[in-house]
């Protein structure tokens, strides 16, 4: 019986190896696969960062995943499983595209993503496969934050500095804040909490300041101004 597998982990953890794993091991027995990824660090294509890659089908926000399962049915007679990298990427209603290829089609998922974003809040794909998949499993392969306290929380630097605000979706580089670009690290919930909370007092700071800049401006000065005759004083004449 087929199966939707959700399984999660942090940056590092292994989730584009253990992807590239499974679809080497189903190929190597004969039977047909279909890899997809959103945003990894090659475009289409799955890559590890042990340096093993592997062709794949490249998820759009448009990617109908169940039409396109059918029609590679369609075209090759069956199809035997369907690995999925980068799903925290994947709109939820992909997530649900997967969910019925599984029901409807009975083919295998096998999908792999982040469980929270640099905001330490559930991808809205991770929350949907995490309430759709039949199985989830969390990589135990454990990344150490620069403390050496086991890594839970994937942070965004922007110019070396942590933030908790901005896109979604950003690509950038891992293995630590560098100036001048968007990177990516993993921490401790003890040093994510704390880089967040100097983050959102840093952006409250800004907001203070313009607060300050505005105040005293509120009267609006644009209109007509309305004068009563009868305050105005009767000029002098020379005589």
């Amino acid at each position: 019986m087929a199966q939707l597998r959700f399984t999660f982990g942090t940056m590092g953890s292994g989730k584009s190896t253990q992807a590239l794993q499974i679809h080497h091991n189903l190929r190597a027995r004969g039977l047909d696969t279909i890899l997809t990824t959103q945003l990894d660090r090659t475009d289409g294509r799955v890559s590890s960062r042990l340096g093993v890659s592997a062709d794949a089908e490249t998820v759009e926000s448009h990617t109908d995943l169940f039409e396109l399962v059918r029609r590679r049915m369609a075209r090759r007679g069956s199809v035997d499983a369907v690995i999925c990298d980068e799903v925290q990427f994947y709109a939820p209603v992909q997530c649900e595209q997967l969910a019925r290829v599984v029901d409807e089609l009975a083919v295998d998922v096998y999908a792999f993503g982040l469980l929270t974003s640099f905001q330490g809040e559930l991808f809205p794909g991770t929350a949907r496969m995490l309430e759709l998949a039949d199985l989830r499993t969390e990589i135990q392969v454990e990344a150490r934050c620069w403390c050496g306290a086991r890594a839970t929380h994937n942070a965004r630097f922007v110019d070396g500095e942590q933030v908790v605000s901005g896109q979604l979706k950003v690509v950038g580089d891992t293995g630590g804040p560098t100036a001048g670009e968007v990177t990516y690290d993993l921490l401790c919930r003890a040093h994510w909490l704390d880089g967040a909370r100097k983050a959102r007092g840093s952006q409250l700071e800004l907001l203070d300041s313009d607060d300050a800049r505005s105040a005293g401006d509120d009267d609006d000065h644009s209109g007509p101004v309305e004068v009563d005759p009868g305050a105005v004083p009767t000029p002098l004449r020379a005589t």
